[in-house]
């Protein structure tokens, strides 16, 4: 796959709460994942100790992950519905524990306005909402409030998709920012996720990561979640925890493609692809005219 060659390389702040910030595009910037949950698809219940869970979090900070993704409800098809304070009571201890080491970066994965809030006041970064701060938005205020980033995923669920693939995910993220802007919440804090798994079958993330760098038409930064997704299953033949190798592949050809952070459980193999796709977009830019 040849390398782009638009500027979404080219570096970029992402705002974070709390007056941190992240420089994107030179470097592929990773976010680890936890699931602080007993049915997550593929390490449910691994995490589901508070302890267990910032261990966890720390070893993946030690390895590589520039931010930490928390969640407490299983976003996987068919996963039992959570109230907002069974959710609350996994993550919080989670969140007052690692906000203790100010070298973390927070997010929380989470739709609910009442858990961001709370998650936020307690010190993380930034709120990362599978349905594009459009089930509950009074979410994109509470961020705007505590000066918070967002990550804001596409989703076909419970809803009619338009006929083609980058249409409809233009179309949905039209609507996102839209709450996200009028809540407050400026540009260079948004980063979108096109919700690789979400209402879509293999054929479909297929496509997503052939035309990802469409995507680059809404002129923001772009988070790529393949981590141990089915689609990967069905190409290696491997079962959920098995598919890291394949992860990898998938991260390296998005890389490529443009995207500037990667939502992973294994954060180790993902930052020594990502290193080695990093080393060639660079050789790359330094080759263009006026990167020499």
């Amino acid at each position: 796959m040849p390398l782009t060659s638009e500027r979404v390389f080219d570096p970029r702040p992402y705002r974070l709460g709390r007056h941190r910030q992240l420089e994107l595009g030179l470097r592929a910037r990773i976010m680890g994942i936890l699931n602080v949950t007993p049915d997550s698809f593929s390490d449910g219940g691994r995490h589901a100790d508070a302890e267990a869970a910032i261990n966890a979090a720390r070893a993946m900070v030690g390895e590589g992950a520039d931010i930490i993704d928390i969640g407490g409800e299983s976003t996987r098809p068919g996963a039992d519905a959570v109230s907002a304070l069974e959710e609350q009571q996994r993550i919080m201890p989670v969140i007052e524990a690692l906000v203790q080491d100010h070298q973390i970066l927070i997010s929380v994965d989470t739709w609910r306005a009442e858990t961001a809030r709370l998650a936020l006041a307690a010190g993380a970064h930034l709120i990362n909402d599978v349905w594009g701060l459009q089930r509950e938005p009074q979410i994109a205020r509470e961020a705007a409030e505590a000066g918070a980033a967002v990550v804001i995923m596409h989703t076909g669920r419970d809803r009619t998709r338009l006929p083609d693939l980058i249409d409809d995910q233009l179309h949905w993220f039209a609507g996102s920012l839209e709450i996200a802007r009028s809540a407050g919440i400026a540009d260079d804090q948004i980063l979108l996720d096109p919700g690789f798994g979400f209402a879509k079958d293999a054929s479909d993330n297929l496509e997503l990561m052939t035309r990802f760098a469409e995507l680059h038409a809404m002129g923001l930064p772009l988070l790529a979640g393949t981590s141990r997704k089915r689609f990967v299953g069905a190409l290696t033949g491997r079962e959920a925890s098995d598919r890291d190798v394949g992860t990898v592949a998938t991260s390296v050809a998005l890389r490529f493609a443009g995207a500037a952070m990667f939502r992973v459980h294994n954060v180790a193999f993902n930052r020594d692809g990502l290193a080695v796709a990093d080393a060639m977009v660079q050789s790359s830019r330094e080759k263009e005219p006026g990167h020499g």
